[in-house]
């Protein structure tokens, strides 16, 4: 839980998760002081979803929140990402929030660069329903677009999709995690609650790494 009136962090991924967790951080009073997004060591895509610094950078400016992207490879991410909390810390923020769900290792993983820099660690959808989840995603209005999919998981007609009723139906039809906790797709938001505007995407083309099929999305001018 976040305390009435704390600076935070939040670790963002740019999907549903990282979104609906920054959501219940405000809710509880948190003053988000930035979003922190770990980009690939070339500076141009994020680790989490492959999104483009440009499309994050624009959702940032729609929600009013600052971004901070460090530039980390996967040997040196995590003492990355603890040097860059120990400035936060340094700085005046006094919490990290994480979108996990019900991953342990992630939860502990969160917990301890957190405890590195001297921060709490605040995970707002820690063990709560799936459905719940996407339910009240829904119910708030959140827009989340399908922008990856792990091959198996999902048709990739799926990808740039919004996440609705009859998406979250055949989600839960699937021997999946419907939120896609294990990595079965990912998501960005567009627009939600938290949005001063909505962000614009242009919808490109559809390419095949590591597994996913990646779907390239631009801002739209």
């Amino acid at each position: 839980m976040i305390v009435h009136g704390t600076p935070f962090v939040c670790s963002w991924s740019g999907g549903k998760e990282s979104c609906l967790s920054l959501y219940h951080a405000v809710q509880e009073g948190g003053r988000p002081s930035c979003l922190l997004t770990m980009l690939r060591k070339n500076g141009r895509r994020s680790h989490s979803h492959g999104l483009e610094k440009s499309v994050l950078a624009a959702q940032a400016e729609c929600l009013g929140v600052p971004l901070v992207t460090p530039t980390a490879s996967w040997s040196d991410y995590e003492s990355v990402f603890v040097q860059t909390l120990v400035d936060f810390k340094v700085s005046g923020m006094e919490a990290c929030v994480f979108g996990d769900i019900a991953v342990d290792v992630h939860r502990e993983w969160a917990k301890w660069v957190c405890e590195q820099a001297r921060m709490a660690a605040a995970l707002p959808l820690w063990n709560r329903p799936r459905t719940e989840i996407l339910a009240e995603l829904t119910t708030l209005g959140f827009k989340a677009m399908i922008v990856a999919i792990r091959n198996g998981a999902l048709k990739r007609d799926c990808l740039g999709e919004i996440l609705g009723r009859e998406l979250i139906a055949e989600l839960l039809s699937h021997e999946i995690d419907p939120t896609g906790e294990q990595g079965e797709y990912h998501t960005v938001v567009t627009d939600g609650p938290l949005f001063h505007r909505p962000l614009r995407l242009s919808k490109n083309r559809v390419v095949l790494r590591s597994g996913y099929a990646f779907l390239d999305v631009r801002v739209s001018q």
